[in-house]
């Protein structure tokens, strides 16, 4: 049956060759099946500019999505927090769209809002200030005008004070905010709602202004690890083989 996958949250990195190895196999073996692949954001743990594909680990991994595409499965990427600065270079090397956050698209019916989901988090304000930051134009033409060791340093020194922020921070604020959550359903005319970010994979059921709305929240893939299978019979998670 025709079919769509979905995946997020790989936070691919050299330090962490079990996703990398995993998302090879996906590539390889699974994905060739589907119609489509969206990646709905953080692909990679960090990305500090498409000079970055001058490495051979980012090389090797666009690579793999352009031998996908050459299968003829088409791919769409939407940035996350961690690889916001994702542009042309890396996708025309590796043979992806890039999509706006948010994206509806028609998925075998149902009208379904494709997010990364950090937006959602509204509850946690010191995030929601960095990334308005981060996503300003002038701030990142500043940043990718600096040389390449100091974008990476910089990068590292954010990743790690992002992880000691969330070891002091509530649970309940990093989590998505209901009213912001129905507030976007409600606003896009109450579609199926997927997205990533929070690494808590699950499927909810929302009820906005008496419309039953589903969303499915996508796995990381180092600790939980499962990509989203589509096709018109609906939705269903599936584990990483």
């Amino acid at each position: 049956m025709p079919h769509t996958l979905f995946i997020s949250d790989l936070h691919l990195s050299p330090d962490r060759p079990a996703a990398t190895e995993g998302l090879m196999r996906f590539l390889r073996d699974t994905a060739p099946a589907a119609e489509a692949l969206y990646v709905l954001g953080d692909l990679f743990e960090y990305w500090i500019g498409d000079d970055g594909l001058d490495q051979p680990f980012n090389r090797e991994v666009a690579a793999a999505f352009h031998a996908l595409a050459g299968r003829g499965v088409r791919q769409s990427f939407m940035h996350g927090n961690r690889d916001f600065l994702i542009g042309t270079r890396f996708a025309r090397e590796s043979g992806m769209q890039l999509l706006s956050d948010p994206t509806l698209i028609n998925l075998y019916g149902p009208p379904t809002l494709l997010m990364h989901g950090d937006t959602l988090c509204s509850d946690d304000a010191d995030y929601q200030k960095f990334r308005a930051m981060v996503r300003n134009a002038a701030w990142q033409e500043a940043f990718l005008a600096k040389p390449l060791a100091e974008r990476v340093r910089m990068a590292q020194d954010v990743r790690g004070q992002s992880e000691r922020a969330k070891r002091v921070k509530d649970v309940a604020i990093m989590d998505v905010a209901p009213a912001t959550v129905e507030e976007v359903l409600r606003s896009h005319a109450y579609p199926r709602l997927i997205h990533g970010h929070t690494h808590r994979p699950a499927r909810h059921q929302h009820v906005v202004d008496g419309r039953l709305c589903e969303r499915w929240v996508l796995a990381d893939w180092y600790q939980q690890g499962s990509y989203l299978l589509c096709d018109a019979a609906g939705c269903r998670a599936v584990p990483i083989k």
